[in-house]
């Protein structure tokens, strides 16, 4: 599978354009973001490397421009962290996908990889990164399978456990968001 695809913010200005390869080495996937937050212009650039359930690598983010931050984390398959330098980073430890707060992308890690059926749930703790402030942390969320996924696409409530933000997401064949509420709009 090779898919390019386009989200906008529903408030605001910005665009995301997310390149994803999917082959017998596993999932690639590589995006660039430019949008606004709080007033702040921003683009960033980040890149995330699945094996073939999509079980997390490697993610990268970096932001484009003359100011320059990263980040560079890799999982182990027991849930692992290390950091750009491959020092271990305890304080996720356990975390098994990645939420990047400026795309729907990282929703379809968990849909792809938890396969739920309809009305299984299941609870997961992420690696949450908040663009443009670079900040990690853990979060813990509930995914609930509402219409499996089939040649037409399906639908997945999301849930914040920590916050109580609730979403339903309705998603394409390949578990990429259509259209996720009061977010993010599928422009291509």
């Amino acid at each position: 599978m090779n898919r390019n695809v386009f989200w906008t913010p529903t408030t605001g200005v910005g665009t995301e354009s997310l390149t994803l390869v999917e082959d017998s080495a596993g999932v690639d996937v590589d995006s660039v973001v430019v949008g606004s937050f709080d007033n702040e212009a921003f683009r960033i650039r980040y890149e995330v490397e699945c094996d073939r359930s999509y079980r997390i690598r490697r993610v990268e983010v970096s932001t484009l421009g003359l100011e320059t931050k990263s980040l560079s984390l890799r999982a182990d398959e027991e849930g692992r962290w290390t950091d750009g330098r491959g020092e271990t980073v305890p304080k996720l430890d356990g975390c098994t996908d990645v939420d990047i707060s400026v795309t729907p992308f990282t929703n379809t890690l968990p849909i792809r990889r938890l396969e739920l059926t309809r009305n299984e749930s299941a609870e997961i703790k992420t690696v949450y990164i908040s663009v443009p402030e670079f900040r990690v942390e853990t979060a813990s969320q509930r995914y609930t399978c509402l219409d499996p996924l089939d040649e037409n696409g399906g639908r997945y409530r999301y849930e914040s456990v920590s916050s109580g933000f609730t979403a339903e997401l309705p998603v394409d064949p390949d578990g990429l968001v259509i259209d996720y509420p009061d977010l993010f709009d599928r422009l291509w």
